[in-house]
């Protein structure tokens, strides 16, 4: 396959069914996702996402993806297989944005698709919050925020994600997202399209 859907875990995507489209495409996920689906690849950052992951039923056949401190521990000293280090951003800059330990599993898990994939899609990567308070499917559950928690601030997920459109070119990304969803200005590049996801991911 040479198209990816990667999963972001927006409220977007509430009434998709991720499953479906694992016939038609590899399926890249971030952090809890495991807790519904199988994916070919979940991206974790956090500590306690990655010992949630390891123990879910639906990771024996799933590579996941950590940074090099998890990687040192799972992989080299509890020696799970299924353990990869994510990769190296494909740039270097001077900002704390630009730093590889302040990016998430979001704008690594498209990072990922971009270095596997021609065609990468994203749905879920919602960024803003609902009326000032968190936008996650998982909240109100463990290692999330409450409802009641103020949304968390996107500068960062737009801005990282903007760098790997930059710098993969001849890769398309295509997302979807709700009809009132704004794109970031710094998104709109040649290689990137935005979708209508009631027109449904296809």
């Amino acid at each position: 396959m040479d198209t990816v859907l990667v999963v972001g875990n927006g409220e977007s995507r509430l009434n998709l069914d991720i499953s479906s489209f694992q016939d038609s495409y590899d399926v890249i996920g971030c952090n809890a996702i495991h807790r519904e689906t199988q994916t070919d690849h979940l991206v974790c950052c956090d500590k306690r996402m990655v010992e949630e992951a390891i123990i879910s039923p639906n990771t024996e056949h799933t590579k996941i993806w950590v940074r090099p401190d998890w990687y040192r521990y799972f992989r080299k000293i509890k020696k799970d297989k299924r353990i990869n280090l994510v990769p190296v951003l494909p740039y270097t800059g001077e900002s704390k944005q630009d730093d590889p330990i302040h990016w998430g599993s979001g704008p690594y898990a498209v990072l990922l698709g971009a270095n596997m994939y021609s065609t990468i899609m994203l749905v879920g990567f919602d960024l803003y919050g609902i009326n000032g308070k968190i936008n996650n499917v998982y909240k109100n559950t463990k290692n999330y925020h409450s409802s009641d928690a103020n949304a968390v601030d996107y500068s960062y997920w737009v801005y990282q994600i903007s760098k790997v459109f930059q710098n993969y070119p001849d890769k398309e990304f295509i997302i979807w997202n709700n009809p009132n969803w704004t794109l970031p200005n710094s998104w709109k590049l040649k290689n990137v399209h935005l979708q209508i996801l009631s027109e449904k991911v296809a």
